[in-house]
């Protein structure tokens, strides 16, 4: 005997139950034995997904062709409406004169064509931050000028979602505003801000805080390591022009709660480790900086508060070169545990971007072998606790 299925979604079917009281026929149409299965294995494929779905990583690069062979040091915000804006710095080479910010914005359809957000006349640009302001001004700072040591800060603004721009405006000698992370802003709408000056053979970190939405800014500062500032001065090596700055840069800024604020900060390589120091006041006056028992090869980090307090460390472990890449998680902000490695394999992964998105999961971006910036959604379910 054979047994066949029906493929049809329905199947009619006959009630005698119905005729015999009745006297009429009654033939209806319900779901197909076929059509049942169908749904019923729909329904344990949605449940045995879900969990594997909420665990996956979703990573992708931002764009595959670009009119530029060079990218690095990219910056991520949120819209309003769900979608993300991405921006970095690309051209020929990182400190070459075609150097410009550019942008990409990601819908559901995926990320948008780069296109250009600043360009300067004949100077490299650098390090472009996006973020929101309190009043929903979204941000665009950036440096540009011949090299690092002897740079401008600049910025322009969108009041539209990053749809159209203000026009740039260069800012006073001295006031840089975000340096390279995005800026701590307080629930009051203050916001505090990481920056840092690199000069001949000493870096320091500094603060900057706003009041007023980010139009202007006060300085605060210099963070550094006492020890280092005692250090007498030695001559560059031999065949060598210049010395190798040391001091700690780049600094970003997380809330420990209440009034507590912590500075983290990328050093260079005679201290090689990630360093910090402390406001107990809001940003208003800040402790010493110290190392924390974390390397650093002289890279750029990143770090977010997490809206159940948890705080996540995006950095390079390890004390040469810009890979691997990790995540490492902390409870107290003081010890930090790696709990996933992005990248492992030869090559430069660094100068990480990262947020947590309204879905609460990690929105990430970094330079990937700075030809192309890499964007990894890393699920929340997944940081251990």
């Amino acid at each position: 005997m054979v047994y066949e299925m029906s493929t049809e979604r329905t199947q009619h079917v006959y009630h005698p139950a119905y005729e015999k009281k009745t006297g009429q026929t009654q033939v209806t149409r319900q779901p197909s034995a076929a059509a049942r299965l169908a749904a019923t294995a729909a329904l344990l494929l949605v449940f045995c997904l879900a969990p594997a779905l909420a665990r996956a990583q979703m990573r992708e690069f931002i764009y595959t062709s670009a009119p530029f062979p060079s990218a690095h040091a990219s910056t991520l915000v949120e819209l309003k409406n769900g979608d993300y804006l991405a921006a970095w710095f690309g051209g020929t080479a990182e400190g070459q004169p075609d150097v410009a910010i550019w942008s990409s914005r990601r819908t559901a359809s995926g990320w948008s064509a780069p296109v250009e957000l600043a360009r300067e006349a004949n100077v490299p640009t650098w390090n472009p931050v996006l973020f929101h302001a309190k009043n929903g001004r979204l941000w665009l700072y950036y440096k540009f000028g011949p090299r690092f040591t002897w740079w401008t800060a600049a910025r322009r603004y969108s009041d539209d979602e990053g749809r159209t721009w203000s026009p740039i405006q260069h800012l006073p000698a001295g006031i840089y505003g975000p340096i390279r992370a995005k800026p701590l802003v307080l629930p009051s709408g203050v916001i505090v801000s990481g920056t840092s000056v690199e000069s001949y053979s000493s870096w320091a970190a500094w603060v900057e805080r706003s009041v007023d939405n980010g139009l202007t800014w006060t300085r605060i500062g210099p963070v550094t390591l006492p020890q280092l500032q005692a250090a007498p001065q030695v001559a560059p090596p031999p065949g060598e022009k210049e010395l190798e700055p040391v001091g700690i840069i780049q600094p970003v800024i997380v809330s420990l709660g209440g009034s507590h604020l912590r500075l983290y900060a990328r050093s260079s390589s005679q201290i090689g480790r990630i360093c910090v120091a402390d406001s107990k006041d809001l940003g208003r006056t800040w402790s010493a900086a110290r190392p924390l028992d974390l390397p650093n090869p002289n890279s750029g980090i990143d770090l977010v508060r997490l809206r159940d307090g948890r705080i996540v460390l995006i950095y390079n472990d390890t004390s040469t070169g810009r890979t691997p890449l990790n995540l490492a998680v902390s409870t107290d902000g003081e010890h930090f545990h790696n709990f996933a490695v992005l990248e492992s394999s030869p090559g430069e992964f660094s100068y990480p971007a990262l947020i947590q998105g309204s879905d609460g999961n990690l929105h990430i971006t970094y330079t990937y072998n700075r030809k192309r910036i890499r964007y990894v959604v890393y699920p929340l379910s997944q940081i251990p606790r």
